[in-house]
């Protein structure tokens, strides 16, 4: 692939400048997804709400500190932890389309939310469901893909065929999606319609602990994916030629797996499960920086994916009235054209092989 060829001399300030130019174009959306929404503000007013908060219109103040700033927030750091977790799915099963829920991890987590929501609806009436829906839901889904996680790194620890970890990951996600299907038959209308808005993806509701959580929480797990820059850029090379190097597989493994789970956890509990993400934004950075080495794709993939989801976000607000479009059908619809492209590329490259 052309990511794969060898750096020239002239490619690092080609990458520091690309880095420069997407920061602009995230800073601009970000500004952007301030100014629209149903309550109009003037691009002028937002940077005066910003800096001198006591001079404005109370409303404009509540409306951008209370509701969007997060919101925009929440979108970045959503994005970014995706695309990095897709960018460490697909290094180390070596598969162009695996994704961040690749090992049924969005699934553990779906499958905690709908134990809370749809599992224990009959014990509670629908106002104190509503209620306890906040943080209950959130170390809910927590619990669940962690759960999840701990099954494929007990297999991983068993099993060497990375190939094979990743057919029962699928099939770990395919059992847990089958016992949330039985929970959704047998639920009550008003919290099967509780949990499908969840499954839809939000980024307004979270409150200001809940996006410090979050934030440190993608922090955490970022820390442990720098941790895993340099393995990733080995296990590129294969396996027999990591084993060669001295590279510890299993303890490598349960790195990469604990910082996906940390990550698309964190993003799937607090935002819902959103797709496409994680397996659209890595070939992104391959192409916009012509590079395999993870130092370069990893800040790629964190400015990349905050993009996206600030578009997919602007998206799903332009229907009239005070309505939203759901972010997980927007992502889907961006991301679906180019995980076509990579199927369509591969295909060539084979055929010309």
């Amino acid at each position: 692939m052309d990511s794969m060829k060898p750096i020239h001399h002239d490619t690092g300030i080609h990458k520091s400048f690309l880095i420069f130019l997407l920061l602009a174009v995230a800073f601009f959306l970000f500004a952007l997804d301030l100014i629209t929404g149903p309550v109009k503000i003037p691009f002028k007013q937002v940077f005066v709400t910003l800096f001198y908060p006591g001079s404005v219109d109370p409303i404009w103040k509540q409306v951008l500190f209370d509701f969007r700033i997060p919101k925009a927030l929440t979108a970045m750091i959503a994005g970014s932890a995706l695309a990095v977790s897709g960018l460490q799915m697909q290094t180390i099963f070596r598969n162009p389309l695996a994704g961040p829920d690749v090992l049924g991890i969005s699934s553990g987590a779906g499958l905690g939310v709908a134990l809370v929501v749809l599992g224990f609806d009959r014990f509670f009436s629908g106002g104190e469901m509503l209620y306890i829906s906040g943080w209950i839901q959130i170390v809910a889904a927590w619990t669940g893909s962690a759960v999840v996680l701990l099954l494929v790194m007990a297999v991983s620890l068993r099993v060497r065929d990375i190939m094979t970890i990743l057919i029962l990951g699928i099939l770990f996600g395919s059992a847990v999606s089958a016992v949330v299907s039985i929970l959704q038959y047998f639920s009550e209308q008003t919290m099967l319609k509780t949990y499908v808005i969840w499954t839809m993806g939000n980024f307004g509701s979270l409150t200001g602990m809940q996006l410090n959580v979050l934030l440190i929480s993608i922090a955490a797990g970022f820390a442990v994916s720098v941790l895993s820059l340099k393995r990733m850029n080995v296990l590129l090379t294969g396996e027999t030629y990591a084993r060669s190097v001295g590279l510890n597989l299993k303890s490598s493994r349960i790195l990469i797996f604990l910082s996906t789970s940390i990550l698309t956890g964190s993003v799937t509990a607090f935002c819902g499960p959103i797709g496409f993400v994680g397996i659209a934004i890595p070939h992104l950075a391959r192409l916009l920086f012509r590079s395999a080495d993870h130092k370069v794709l990893f800040p790629g993939c964190i400015i990349l994916g905050a993009i996206m989801l600030l578009i997919s976000d602007l998206i799903s607000q332009m229907p009239p009235q005070d309505t939203h479009l759901p972010v997980n059908a927007v992502t889907a619809l961006l991301g679906i054209p180019i995980v076509i492209w990579i199927i369509v590329k591969n295909q060539r490259l084979v055929s010309v092989s």
